[in-house]
């Protein structure tokens, strides 16, 4: 059951913003793809996990000096947070989405959430735990050469 609230006696139901689930989502997935849990992140943070399991859910709304800690603590910039923000949210609050994904695919592209499952994550993070950057290419090319051939 949703949560409500008293506004000048009217009640309305709260939810997250989408755009503290979009950032939650895009903590979680650096988190996951370092390999950090939870617990590991709170303590970095001086936070307990479940504080980190609501910021992940969208339900806190992640502070500025919150995302400045959690941008050095997960080494990424905070536009991190913000990248692959689908079009239609970003435009609903007056900005542009910024899709600077590090070459991936646009999100469009997996409507499915395929990016945010843990098979995709762990995937990643066994990929990057290669150390031979001449082994890493070779399975980059193999698993390429396995998916269905690509139009261009």
């Amino acid at each position: 059951m949703a949560a409500t609230e008293q506004v000048v006696g009217i009640e309305r139901e709260t939810r997250p913003s989408p755009i503290d689930v979009h950032v939650g989502t895009r903590i979680r997935l650096r988190r996951t793809l370092l390999g950090m849990s939870q617990e590991r992140l709170g303590e970095a943070l001086g936070l307990t996990f479940q504080q980190v399991q609501k910021y992940e859910r969208g339900v806190n709304r992640v502070g500025a000096s919150r995302l400045f800690d959690l941008s050095r603590v997960l080494d990424v910039p905070i536009s991190f947070f913000f990248d692959d923000m689908p079009e239609n949210l970003a435009a609903s609050f007056g900005g542009q989405s910024s899709r600077r994904s590090g070459g991936l695919p646009d999100a469009e592209a997996f409507p499915d959430d395929t990016l945010n499952r843990r098979e995709t994550l762990e995937l990643v993070r066994a990929y990057y735990r290669i150390t031979d950057p001449n082994v890493r290419k070779r399975m980059f090319d193999l698993i390429k050469s396995m998916g269905p051939v690509e139009a261009t």
